[in-house]
């Protein structure tokens, strides 16, 4: 019976960054722009790489999936955030709990392994040009993003399970603004060994893994670089790689830093703070990496903005 007892929770307390009255409206209006420029420039980014027939090459492809994964990221934290600030509450149900963390766990992970495959994308291109398209088929990059949101959903589920069978006691506040999985099973009152073994197993195999593999093709391309003779070359071949190089230095160089934050000061508001970096920061800022320098994408925009034609809908021409 005291078990059950133990487990009768209704709902956390996401006690965010500042509880004073004061400061609400000023982080309320700071996260809905955030809000609204991420998923504006994602959504474009999407209907610019669908709507042109010049963009319909596997680059891009996984770039419309990031976008979109980087909307639905976004979308699981911060909206629930100025809901309760609007309502001056800081409570979330358990059963909200649960789906919000079930949900960023899939897109964190989509996250990590997309950016992967545009690496791999890149190392294709410049390593071997002659047989990219041979390579990069259609069918293998759809089937490399299935397998992307299968690993994702897998992994999202089994974490959420292993938290169900969690008992939790009477201290629910979570120093956070949305329910992260390290902040939920910390305040767990029964074993979480199963539940800390897993994140060690997803940060080793499933978030190491895939940077293993960025920094292994970028070991290949800048070896590929290096051997081209033009300086013109060397510079268009860079180019094609540097938004790209800059959403993987921002993603993961953030990611780090809410971890290494997280262990100098667990549970703290600078924890909560560090992770809008890579929860809010990046996903606004994705759009600006891929488009300010990318001529192919900024026509394709204008031409989304002020239609003078019409584009096919078919994928890849």
């Amino acid at each position: 019976m005291k078990l059950n007892n133990q487990t009768q929770i209704s709902e956390f307390l996401l006690l965010g960054f500042s509880e004073d009255l004061a400061l609400q409206p000023i982080i309320f209006g700071l996260f809905l722009s955030m809000y609204v420029i991420c998923v504006i420039g994602n959504l474009l980014i999407v209907l610019a790489i669908f709507s042109d027939n010049h963009l319909h090459t596997p680059m891009y492809f996984f770039l419309a999936n990031l976008s979109f994964s980087d909307i639905c990221f976004i979308t699981t934290t911060i909206p629930k955030m100025l809901l309760n600030i609007q309502t001056q509450s800081q409570i979330i149900s358990y059963a909200g709990c649960i789906t919000q963390m079930f949900f960023f766990i899939i897109f964190a992970e989509l996250d990590n392994f997309l950016l992967a495959l545009m690496a791999y994308d890149r190392f294709v291109a410049i390593c071997h040009p002659l047989h990219y398209m041979i390579i990069m088929n259609p069918r293998l990059c759809v089937q490399l993003v299935l397998l992307c949101w299968t690993i994702s959903f897998l992994l999202a589920l089994l974490h959420s399970l292993l938290v169900l069978r969690l008992n939790f006691c009477t201290h629910m506040e979570i120093q956070h603004f949305f329910c992260e999985l390290n902040q939920v099973i910390q305040r767990a009152c029964s074993d979480t060994f199963l539940n800390d073994l897993m994140i060690y197993f997803s940060a080793v195999l499933l978030a190491g893994g895939p940077l293993s593999g960025i920094l292994y093709s970028y070991s290949k391309i800048t070896s590929s670089i290096r051997a081209i003779s033009s300086k013109l070359g060397k510079y268009k071949a860079f180019s094609t790689c540097a938004s790209h190089l800059s959403a993987v230095s921002l993603f993961y160089g953030t990611s780090l830093g809410v971890y290494l934050t997280a262990s100098a000061a667990p549970s703290s508001v600078s924890t909560a703070a560090a992770s809008v970096m890579y929860t809010v920061i990046t996903p606004m800022l994705n759009p600006l990496i891929y488009s300010l320098r990318n001529t192919d994408m900024k026509t394709a925009i204008k031409r989304l903005l002020f239609p003078n034609g019409s584009w096919g809908p078919h994928y890849w021409g």
